[in-house]
């Protein structure tokens, strides 16, 4: 199935979402000169180049190209490569990230598993000879050395190339050091393994050792000639990576990092800066305890600052734990049914915001993410704005509706804002809050608007989003497609432009498109999202509610919905039409975690405890269970089921057991299996041709016609 060349499904493909070209990564020097950033040179090229702006002139110059550097070569990625790839879900190709030094005069990255580095005043960059595949370069702060990571081995070489040793190398199969364990990357949002000193004399190195974990196999049948790859995969229930800590100095002097590790397992946060010793957040299995630690580098020893502790679970957030120049522990604490900021024991922030991620911490205040909390005067739907805050109280930096973050240093922030009537993200470049320069994006105009209504559903106020078709003339009730994420870590009601693209197109389909963001979502209350702990079947019962809602005020066909989604998203449309299918009449389940056994520790155990322990909550939340099929009585709606045959996140394995269920039970069903094709799918034509076929389905499957 092919479509003409410029179409939104091909355009929306070529260009990953209209996000090439658009700059990002943003880092500011300590004297406000200039920001560094990545972006590559069009809509429709993955190549990202390095770029520094000058903040007085304004002026843009390319810090490192790619393309040059490798001499028109094509990149070859190591797997291991790929694998940090998937898990933070980077699509792009070139510089895909980048570290500096503390003055932001010398970044390092790797380009096809060779280390280069680039002199950020001088605009040049040259490549260290070094062992590869290297992954995750990162200068010391005063710019001497590069420590990476090659094979497993934590290594360090001088920023003009000579002297290259190994300061750690594995001592068996499966331990790595300078690296996050799959759950660290995958959950927690820790994606590196090491930290420089301040003074650049030593590193803290993570170890983690994965023997005890389960190995599972994921195979590509379109090769049956191909070996399967034998990856690691910690499922619920099962062992994790055993991760140990280590100050290790330039000499090789190794001191282990003592805590409690059978009673707090996961390292999930490290922060060394001048501002104090080394902290640490670590967590216990259950994730119901943790401890923040000061360490004292020379002996290894740890000393608890503070520790925390809820009856569902404890979230992790950007930024924090750090110290303030001033000493003080920054952290972002669930209090009194608000999500607030804390420095020291005082909390700086009420129930009016909620606070999402800490961006930088100065000696007069503290700059944060967040949306209006529960008491918050006005709801302002999928909004999330910067804000100063100190002891004097809140500013807010972002005016205009829409998503916002920023990056700080010297006296000047880069604002990148998303607002829902302007395509992409622009970004400013502030002086003591006065404009001094925009950062331009060569990222495509989508070539349409979003005809888009943000509101709330139902007695919860379930924040929701209703797209019509931009030639709809309202005289006549449309079928619906409801298109939710719904679950943990994914809201999908933001005030964004482009965040509708995709379900603008299905409603210029013949659809009223309704998104909405239940109970386990984020961005409200710790009490909303916390609501799913032990049962997400909570979502369904918001996605149907918000609907209901939204017919009084709507020209919604009732009797003609349907329901699609990806990740949690496939596993709450599955659920939609296996246990509503008095209100859903088709679904698309695109790689849905069906038996939430097979998914991972950190996540699944979160939510629904230890199966072990509570065998009852991952059999009524399961899709494979009879628990967890409708009754041969009930209606048999449509269901496609689509997963990726590469997928080492949510593996095939939860596809096929849904399709086997199915066809145990009598139950109808299409799947569509995605050769070489992971949790991602940044493959054009596959992109392109999997929201052609799943219109297709939709029609065939509400009786409209072809597709």
């Amino acid at each position: 199935m092919t479509t003409e060349a410029d179409s939104f499904p091909r355009r929306h493909a070529r260009t990953q979402r209209f996000t090439l070209g658009a700059p990002r990564s943003f880092t500011v020097a300590p004297d406000g000169s200039r920001v560094v950033f990545l972006r590559s040179g069009s809509g429709t090229d993955r190549a990202n180049s390095l770029w520094t702006l000058d903040t007085e002139g304004g002026g843009e110059r390319v810090a490192a190209d790619p393309r040059a550097l490798l001499g028109g070569a094509s990149e070859r990625l190591s797997a291991e490569e790929r694998a940090r790839r998937e898990r933070s879900r980077e699509g792009g190709a070139g510089i895909v990230g980048y570290a500096t030094d503390a003055a932001v005069e010398l970044a390092s990255f790797a380009l096809s598993g060779r280390l280069f580095v680039a002199e950020l005043r001088a605009g040049t960059a040259r490549e260290l000879p070094v062992p590869g595949p290297v992954i995750d370069p990162r200068p010391s702060p005063d710019g001497r050395h590069v420590a990476y990571v090659a094979r497993g081995a934590l290594r360090v070489v001088a920023a003009e190339g000579a002297d290259d040793r190994a300061l750690a190398t594995p001592e068996a199969e499966g331990v790595t050091y300078g690296l996050a364990e799959f759950v660290a990357a995958e959950e927690m949002g820790r994606s590196r393994g090491f930290w420089w000193a301040p003074e650049s004399d030593r590193l803290l190195v993570a170890r983690a050792d994965d023997t005890p974990v389960e190995r599972w196999w994921i195979a590509d049948p379109a090769h049956p000639e191909r070996e399967p790859g034998r990856v690691p995969y910690p499922a619920a229930g099962t062992a994790n990576a055993d991760v140990r800590l280590f100050v290790i100095g330039l000499d090789g002097v190794r001191t282990e990092v003592s805590w409690d590790r059978a009673r707090y397992p996961y390292l999930a946060r490290v922060h060394w800066s001048a501002a104090g010793a080394p902290l640490l957040l670590v967590q216990a299995r259950d994730q119901r305890s943790q401890l923040f630690l000061a360490v004292e580098p020379d002996s290894g020893a740890t000393r608890m600052v503070h520790a925390d502790e809820d009856p569902t679970w404890l979230e992790l957030f950007p930024g924090v734990p750090c110290w303030s120049p001033s000493g003080h522990l920054v952290r972002i604490a669930d209090e009194g049914g608000a999500r607030r900021l804390a420095v020291g024991e005082r909390p700086l922030t009420g129930a009016q915001l909620h606070i999402r991620a800490v961006l930088d911490v100065s000696d007069d205040d503290v700059l944060v993410s967040a949306s209006a909390g529960e008491e918050a005067a006005e709801p302002e739907t999928g909004e999330v704005h910067v804000y100063r805050v100190n002891e004097l109280g809140v500013e807010r930096l972002s005016l205009e509706p829409g998503v916002h973050t920023a990056v700080r240093a010297g006296g000047v922030t880069v604002l990148v804002s998303a607002t829902p009537d302007r395509p992409g993200a622009r970004v400013r470049v502030l002086r003591d809050g006065k404009p001094t320069a925009t950062v331009p994006s060569y990222a495509e105009d989508p070539g349409m608007s979003p005809r888009v209504t943000l509101t709330q559903g139902g007695a919860r106020r379930i924040p929701c989003a209703v797209l019509m078709p931009r030639d709809y003339a309202g005289d006549t009730p449309l079928p619906v497609l409801m298109d939710p994420y719904g679950g943990p870590h994914g809201a999908r009601v933001v005030a964004a432009h482009n965040a509708h693209l995709t379900s603008q197109w299905f409603a210029d389909q013949g659809f009223a498109v309704v998104v909405a963001d239940g109970r386990g979502t984020p961005g409200r209350s710790p009490a909303w999202e916390k609501a799913v702990h032990h049962d997400f079947t909570l979502s369904l019962d918001d996605q149907v509610e918000a609907l209901h809602d939204l017919a009084r005020s709507h020209p919604l066909d009732l009797s003609r919905v349907a329901v699609r989604g990806w990740s949690y998203g496939g596993y709450l449309a599955a659920l939609a039409v296996l246990r509503r299918p008095d209100v859903f009449h088709a679904g698309i389940a695109g790689a849905p975690v069906t038996d939430w056994r097979l998914y991972d520790t950190h996540y699944t155990e979160r939510y629904l405890g230890d199966p072990a322990a509570h065998p009852e909550t991952y059999a009524k939340n399961s899709l494979v269970t009879d628990e967890g099929l409708s009754s041969p009585a009930e209606p048999h709606r449509p269901l496609m089921i689509v997963h990726g045959l590469a997928d080492d996140n949510v593996v095939v394995a939860h596809a096929l057991r849904l399709s086997s269920a199915l066809l145990a039970a009598g139950r109808p069903h299409e799947v569509l299996p995605l050769s070489g094709v992971t949790h991602m799918t940044p493959q054009e034509q596959v992109a392109e041709n999997l929201l052609l076929l799943q219109v297709d389905f939709l029609k065939r499957s509400l009786g409209l016609g072809a597709g």
